[in-house]
């Protein structure tokens, strides 16, 4: 164990990576919160839900790819801080660069870009982050982070919310470069990466997938299931967009989505710390099944019901954010319990490559049905697959 992860849980290296992920998820999520209008205006009403599924998918899934090799690389070098601070740099680049698009391509590429930097860096940034505390408080640390990432993202969306009626929608995207360097100042400056506490030559990337515990690779594959279920929290944004529109009009409608997208980022950015903190003293895997799982189904449920209450979106949207935190926090504290030191950049790259290729489909599949079929099929079906892991992961133990 290394001298920092013996002290208190709050040190230098959490705080760091904690303002890190309040800057970059401010930055991305004034993009992320400005698309759905941005990509209507581009192709209009009809094509949007479907592409919209469809950049998101690919963009995670793409990126997936990443996230396995830097994993695993981080762990190979012995070195994770480099590959995260070029990941922020990627990040906040190229979702600034969605703003100069001029078609549905133009954005997927952007998009796709900045995502492969989310790619390279979460899986070494989250190995930093478990080897800077003590086991103990794996909840404590990942809560807090989260905490911090999601403050960003309701200040980003709160940002959008406010500039989207003053300003043209393309400078929302320029404006976000502005956090996302302070992210990579943040990272660069503020983090020391401890050494590895466990001296192993990292073998080839396939020798080391071998080596991962048995009961770890169990949990990737019910996370998995979750994942194609769990589709992007961009599309919510459009369910409301799309059904208050006819009564306000579009921009007024986008205007109500992105607000009530940061009420549910306020949400997850509460229940985070206290989602962690909890789970150190009364366990993870009880709270992911029906806190992170369980309740993401009935969230989705809720989306059939067509009204134009704000009130009830709001309801919502907040328990879609006390669903977010549970499985965001819980996911990789829960990991961090599993895997070894010297194999956690691999095994938390895996973890991710797997979210990624859940997120893929699950956008790629609800996106699809939504356009097909209807908006209320492409709930149910999110809602089943959720109650399906929710099962799995309190049957299996694992």
């Amino acid at each position: 164990m290394s001298e920092m992860a013996n002290k208190k849980w709050l040190n230098r290296n959490v705080v760091a990576m904690g303002v890190t992920s309040l800057f970059s998820d401010t930055s991305h999520e004034m993009a992320t919160s400005a698309l759905p209008t941005f990509l209507t205006v581009l192709v209009g009403p009809t094509l949007a839900p479907q592409l919209l599924g469809i950049i998101s998918g690919l963009s995670d899934g793409l990126a997936s790819f990443m996230k396995t090799f830097s994993g695993w690389f981080s762990d190979k070098i012995g070195k994770r801080k480099p590959l995260t601070v070029l990941g922020y740099v990627l990040t906040g680049f190229f979702v600034g660069l969605i703003g100069f698009a001029t078609n549905w391509i133009e954005v997927l590429f952007c998009r796709v870009l900045a995502w492969i930097g989310r790619g390279m860096r979460e899986p070494p940034r989250d190995a930093m982050l478990a080897d800077s505390v003590d086991k103990k408080f794996y909840g404590h640390a990942f809560g807090f982070n989260r905490a911090l990432d999601t403050i960003g993202a309701v200040i980003g969306p709160l940002l959008a919310f406010f500039l989207i009626t003053i300003l043209d929608i393309r400078k929302i995207f320029f404006l976000s470069f502005i956090p996302g360097a302070l992210a990579v100042v943040a990272i660069a400056f503020g983090v020391k990466e401890q050494k590895s506490r466990i001296k192993k030559k990292v073998k080839g990337l396939f020798f080391h997938l071998k080596t991962l515990p048995p009961n770890f690779k169990l949990f990737v594959f019910i996370m998995f299931i979750f994942g194609i279920g769990n589709f992007n929290r961009t599309l919510l944004l459009l369910r409301v967009q799309e059904v208050l529109t006819p009564a306000n009009g579009m921009l007024i409608a986008g205007s109500i989505a992105v607000f009530l997208y940061a009420i549910r980022n306020v949400a997850q950015a509460i229940a985070d710390y206290i989602v962690g903190s909890i789970s150190d003293k009364i366990g993870k895997r009880i709270l992911l099944a029906f806190v992170g799982f369980f309740l993401f189904g009935i969230v989705s449920l809720g989306f059939i019901y067509t009204t134009t209450n704000f009130y009830y979106f709001m309801i919502l949207f907040i328990l879609s954010g006390v669903s977010a935190a549970s499985y965001t926090a819980l996911e990789k504290a829960y990991a961090a319990d599993l895997l070894p030191s010297h194999i956690r950049g691999t095994g938390y790259g895996v973890l991710n490559t797997i979210d990624g290729i859940g997120d893929l489909i699950s956008s790629f599949v609800v996106g699809t049905i939504w356009t097909l079929v209807s908006p209320s099929l492409a709930f149910v079906y999110g809602a089943i697959i959720s109650f399906i892991a929710a099962l799995l992961l309190i049957i299996k133990k694992v």
